[in-house]
């Protein structure tokens, strides 16, 4: 069993308690992130151990910023890289990840099947051909044994429009342009710049498009588990997901069998 070294990752594991964990350390997010986000980075581990042990493995935290994540991915035993776009979003906090390149996600800069684990949280949303990202996801990671970790923010979501919300239910452009109004600036994940609309469906309708994978999990993020059946509700998903989580296999092609 995987152990989360971090003591502020320490807190409820499961049920209704680690939901209402998450929300009472979000809510205080913007005065002690490291708190919410080291909490985060363990939970997140914990759900990846339960499909594959990171002892040892190459990992890549996509978007992964100063690096929680990518810290108790190392703690556990495993080589973790962080791939930024923004240079800026690496110094977050005032931290700094161990191992780190900055690069678009829309093109990795790593060769086919390299890596073990492949984690990106709160991403997707970010990316303007956002279909691209994901296959990159899909392109790096190793066939079969390796594991993908995704989790976005859904459009219709109470979070969806970030700094903006709930205004973006009335528009994206008219939600940022109220955020100006009153803040005086634009928001920083503006709405068509660096914020995009995306939906659960279109997300999930990708995935199954796709015959090179294995979906092992969907659910949403901050929720007990046994609420993933939200997932299979369209519409009511979109609302009350909040936040998607998809876990998914790379199915080894024939030719990768014959190299084998």
């Amino acid at each position: 069993m995987t152990t989360v070294h971090h003591p502020l990752a320490e807190g409820p594991t499961t049920g209704i308690a680690r939901s209402v964990h998450l929300l009472k350390l979000f809510r205080k997010e913007a005065v002690d992130p490291d708190r919410f986000y080291h909490y985060l980075a363990g939970d997140v581990l914990r759900h990846i151990a339960r499909y594959q042990d990171p002892t040892g493995a190459i990992a890549l935290d996509i978007g992964g910023g100063p690096g929680y994540t990518a810290e108790a991915l190392k703690a556990a035993g495993a080589h973790c890289v962080v791939a930024e776009y923004s240079l800026a979003e690496l110094g977050l906090h005032n931290r700094n990840p161990d191992d780190a390149m900055q690069c678009d996600t829309q093109a990795l800069p790593l060769r086919d099947g390299s890596i073990d684990i492949v984690y990106s949280s709160n991403v997707l949303e970010h990316v303007p051909v956002w279909e691209s990202m994901l296959s990159e996801m899909v392109r790096v990671l190793a066939p079969k044994t390796g594991l993908g970790y995704l989790t976005f923010t859904n459009w219709y979501s109470p979070w969806g429009g970030h700094e903006t919300s709930p205004w973006h239910y009335l528009g994206g452009r008219r939600a940022v342009e109220r955020y100006e109004r009153k803040y005086g600036k634009p928001p920083k994940n503006e709405f068509g710049v660096s914020l995009y609309e995306l939906h659960i469906r279109q997300v999930l309708d990708w995935f199954h498009g796709r015959d090179d994978l294995d979906i092992l999990w969907v659910g949403p993020r901050y929720m007990p588990e046994w609420m993933s059946w939200i997932e299979h509700v369209p519409g009511i998903r979109e609302v009350v997901t909040w936040n998607l989580v998809v876990i998914f296999r790379r199915k080894e092609t024939t030719a990768e069998q014959g190299i084998r």
